[in-house]
């Protein structure tokens, strides 16, 4: 479940090794290419963490951040 804090939504993702974290990873990548609006994230191992702002809008989170915030979460689906 998407948490907003510090003007950012936030995600924490867990996969079952780091094949799957980085395919996860690579769908997202390419929707976040469609949108041209790019996630702050993190991957160590099987965990994929999501900061998502948008950085023209002063860094808060706007409706790009939650459209895209809907694609993952049919990605995850």
């Amino acid at each position: 479940m998407w948490q907003e804090q510090n003007n950012k939504l936030y995600q924490k993702f867990e996969f079952k090794n780091f094949s799957e974290a980085f395919a996860f990873m690579t769908r997202v990548a390419l929707e976040a290419e469609k949108m041209d609006h790019h996630p702050m994230w993190t991957n160590v191992w099987n965990t994929v963490e999501v900061w998502l702002s948008t950085h023209d809008a002063g860094d808060v989170v706007t409706d790009k951040d939650r459209q895209l915030a809907k694609k993952i979460d049919a990605i995850m689906k």
